[in-house]
């Protein structure tokens, strides 16, 4: 049904030091000597702490080397692609059946691809991290430097239906991607309500209505739909530079359902405390890019392990899986996430809905 290619990866934002670490080494590596009475001596408080800001140095390294690895040649190639295009700023898609009956239900849910869902939630539209371009990335000299999609997003802005709130999680590119959002506020998202994370009201273009950058642990209230920010295992630097922006995972209460959005986080137990309420009607969860990104990227494993954790233990609800199957961001195979994801929910993988983009799940 969908025209697949194989598409490169490239990750941003990263940065970080490691200081000598062949020094480092050397002085982990000197033997430490006994004490006259033959015991070991004991390692005195300010060596333990050096050893332990060495030990998450030599982690953070790691990662970074083996990101670049990773990224570098496979962005590079991206990067001559970006130049050749030059034009298809964004990717035309057919209508979506099923939009009709998404929009008179109470809840529901429409994966359009990657990060971005049509929730219907508490008599409200609801679009999550809204990406429709071609290519997400840098913008230059209107050539936009970055990856391509492997499959066109399953419905296009002028096929959506009048949304009331936009929810954009982090500022990532494969995330906030501001010629979508200018689209989408000249279109069906005009006057829509924005609720973002902290430090990223200037990226998004005007034409929206009431802008709201929520902290975390902070509550916001739209119409009736009650949204709480959580601090998910992630970070929301757009560049390098600018670290200092927040990122969030959401919780949606409206009309008697729960909906939770996580955007994009590594392994984490800040959603358990969802479980003291019965858990959610939905969670949308992401499944992919966490090889080698698995320190911001969650395993398909363990975000089953997050999903029933959430749940207590209750038969309510399910998961849809999301950011996977539209770009390449990762090193996984492409089909790996589903399969793996199918695995370890063993019997229940009948809890997962909307696994293919354009697939829309209504609630009973």
């Amino acid at each position: 049904m969908l025209n697949r290619s194989r598409i490169v990866a490239y990750q941003w934002g990263l940065s970080g030091g490691g200081g000598n670490e062949r020094a480092a080494l050397a002085s982990e590596k000197t033997p430490r000597r006994g004490t006259g009475s033959g015991q070991k001596a004991r390692e005195p408080v300010h060596g333990r702490e050096e050893s332990r800001v060495r030990s998450m140095a030599r982690e953070k390294l790691r990662r970074i080397v083996g990101g670049t690895r990773a990224a570098v040649p496979k962005y590079t190639r991206e990067i001559v692609a970006s130049v050749r295009e030059r034009k298809h700023a964004h990717v035309v898609s057919d209508p979506v059946e099923g939009l009709a009956e998404l929009s008179r239900c109470d809840l529901g849910a429409l994966w359009i691809g990657h990060a971005t869902v049509l929730l219907r939630v508490g008599g409200l539209n609801v679009l999550t991290d809204p990406v429709f371009s071609r290519r997400i990335g840098m913008r230059i000299g209107g050539v936009t430097l970055g990856v391509a999609r492997v499959c066109p997003p399953a419905a296009d802005v002028d096929h959506l239906p009048p949304i009331d709130v936009v929810m954009l999680s982090h500022a990532h590119f494969d995330h906030l991607d501001r010629p979508s959002l200018r689209r989408l506020a000249a279109g069906a998202g005009r006057g829509a309500t924005v609720i973002t994370a902290q430090h990223t009201r200037k990226l998004i273009p005007p034409g929206f209505g009431e802008i709201i950058e929520l902290p975390w642990k902070q509550r916001a209230s739209v119409r009736g739909l009650e949204v709480l920010a959580i601090e998910p295992t992630h970070w929301g630097a757009r560049a390098a530079i600018d670290r200092h922006r927040r990122f969030n995972s959401y919780l949606l209460e409206g009309g008697g359902s729960r909906v939770l959005f996580a955007g994009d986080t590594a392994h984490t137990h800040a959603f358990d405390p969802l479980a003291a309420a019965g858990g959610v009607d939905l969670a949308v969860l992401g499944i992919g890019a966490y090889d080698p990104w698995i320190h911001a990227h969650a395993t398909p494993e363990e975000v089953w392990s997050m999903y029933t954790r959430l749940s207590g233990g209750t038969s309510r609800g399910v998961l849809l899986p999301m950011h996977h199957s539209t770009f390449v961001l990762g090193r996984e195979p492409m089909a790996e996430p589903m399969v793996r994801l199918r695995a370890a929910a063993g019997a229940e993988v009948g809890r997962l809905v909307a696994c293919v983009p354009g697939e829309v799940w209504v609630s009973e």
